[in-house]
């Protein structure tokens, strides 16, 4: 009796370890391609640094499509995915069509990286490397990029509808949103520090800079003067969402709202007497507070239901399924 029940419980204990190895490898590693692909990250950077060079906005553009697909089934790259006739992605959704941008960079990365390794590495995973390289070149904070995710078979356009905040959000529907998404209301003023760099069309700021009392009334002005009153006139017309430096990953955005000069609506709630006015003074007074909150929320956000071991597919085309 006493062999059979050694014998049990070493079964049960070798089950119990062969169900931690399955389960440690789902989980994301900063060092998962540390024997596949060694050059994925060389690629990545290379095709990103490029595409800053010849447009600077590229880099905030990068940065906001990983941010738009996280929020939407997870960091699945399920937002490359074009629509067919028998398929509706993600890129028409209204907070997309006509905004979100940078679809021909990711794919000379994609053929870039699979140059160097034919295969393996995920269009999801060069989203989120892409991302950080972004922040990094244009002067913010470096992290290491926890990787091994797998690319979606499918897409939400309800979820790109509801999911991703809109410009008119209040902070309650901010700190909302980023509740469903695992991120709490500190992650979600640090991630908004993302509008340090990069433009916003006059339909996202229209009714903040023509309506809202809490903007400063010259800089309303300004942005009245690129924006006309009339919907539907102007509407693609751009304007920095950083006031000094939207090409410069820096605290600018933060000293912006204290100036109540943020551009959207979303933005200047942050610092509009309520709960979270406290934490952007803290960035104000500490780029390096700012930064250190910024990749943390990055690194969470990253982990947003990543598809993991067997789900999903390694896409040859990011913009299809296999």
């Amino acid at each position: 009796m006493k062999t059979m029940a050694t014998g049990a419980s070493r079964c049960i204990a070798l089950l119990f370890l062969l169900a931690l190895a399955d389960t440690s490898s789902a989980q994301l590693s900063t060092s998962f391609y540390s024997s596949s692909c060694l050059g994925v990250y060389s690629a990545v950077k290379s095709v990103v640094k490029a595409a800053i060079a010849k447009e600077k906005r590229m880099g905030a553009s990068i940065l906001r499509l990983f941010f738009h697909d996280c929020f939407v089934q997870g960091c699945d790259a399920s937002l490359l995915l074009d629509d067919t006739s028998s398929f509706q992605g993600e890129k028409m959704a209204t907070p997309n069509n006509g905004s979100v941008r940078g679809f021909e960079v990711i794919d000379a990365i994609k053929t870039a990286v699979d140059k160097a390794c034919p295969g393996v590495v995920s269009c999801a995973d060069i989203l989120a490397i892409a991302a950080r390289d972004s922040v990094v070149i244009l002067g913010g904070p470096n992290w290491n990029v926890k990787v091994g995710r797998r690319d979606s078979t499918t897409a939400s356009f309800s979820g790109a509808n509801n999911n991703i905040p809109p410009p008119s959000s209040g902070l309650a529907n901010l700190t909302s949103l980023f509740a469903a998404q695992g991120l709490s209301q500190k992650d979600m003023v640090a991630l908004s520090g993302a509008h340090t760099i990069g433009l916003a069309r006059c339909t996202n700021f229209r009714a903040h800079v023509y309506n809202d009392t809490n903007i400063n009334s010259s800089f309303a002005k300004t942005r009245q003067s690129g924006c006309p009153k009339t919907s539907g006139s102007g509407d693609n017309n751009l304007a920095p969402l950083d006031l000094q430096t939207p090409t410069v990953f820096e605290n600018n955005y933060y000293k912006n709202l204290v100036s109540k000069k943020g551009l959207l609506h979303s933005d200047q709630e942050l610092f509009n007497g309520g709960a979270t006015d406290s934490q952007v003074q803290s960035y104000v007074s500490s780029q390096s507070t700012f930064f250190a909150d910024f990749v943390t929320g990055m690194i969470k956000m990253g982990d947003i239901s990543p598809l993991t071991g067997s789900n999903g597919q390694i896409r040859k085309n990011c913009r299809r399924v296999n």
